[in-house]
């Protein structure tokens, strides 16, 4: 039988070199989360170049967080890493329907599946207060494209019916989104009919 400090010394080597990869990894996924917030605050105000430039530096450093964890499944599956690519998702799908171009695919942003999704289903969340201010800023045509690819992605999402160990919180998710389109099409039906009411009366 093998002495057991042997057997503690081995253990407590492998534990020490799991703990050094989490505390490597942890402040750059909480980096990639608070860049991911900003980079979402700057697309809603305009700010579509810079919030560009942060997400490439964030999308760098989430891939550093994965290379220091990828040894380790049983840290990098925690949870603390799928947040912070949930939230990368989030922004990169934000910042790609406000800049109308094509969404990126889960393998071009190294993510997770699970992640993508969930990402996508808070992408929705962003376009009802992106809709919002156009709305405010009198942009009705930009709010009936958005609210058609709200549609889309509600749809798509919804399509994915699996286990909650699969998908982790997705269904819930996508419970929110529905309500949070349906409010959404009442305000930008709404504002439709106002803007044609006051196109009437000024003829």
């Amino acid at each position: 039988m093998e002495k057991l400090d042997k057997v503690g010394s081995r253990i407590k080597r492998s534990l020490n070199n799991k703990d050094r990869s989490r505390e490597k990894g942890l402040p750059l996924t909480r980096k990639v989360i608070r860049f991911s917030s900003e980079i979402i605050k700057m697309a809603h105000r305009g700010q579509l170049q810079e919030s560009r430039t942060l997400l490439e530096e964030a999308g760098k450093i989430l891939r550093e967080a994965q290379k220091s964890l990828e040894k380790y499944p049983d840290i990098y599956y925690g949870g603390f890493l799928q947040s912070a690519e949930k939230e990368y998702a989030e922004a990169t799908i934000t910042l790609a329907l406000i800049k109308k171009q094509s969404l990126p695919s889960p393998e071009v942003l190294k993510v997770g599946e699970t992640s993508y999704l969930r990402g996508m289903g808070e992408a929705i969340g962003e376009m009802r207060r992106y809709i919002l201010d156009s709305i405010r800023k009198d942009k009705l045509s930009d709010c009936e494209r958005l609210l058609g690819l709200m549609d889309e992605m509600y749809y798509f999402l919804f399509s994915f019916d699996y286990p909650e160990p699969l998908v982790k919180g997705l269904r819930r998710t996508v419970d929110s989104a529905r309500g949070i389109i349906e409010r959404t099409r009442a305000d930008v039906t709404n504002a439709v009919r106002q803007k044609r009411l006051e196109e009437k009366l000024s003829k």
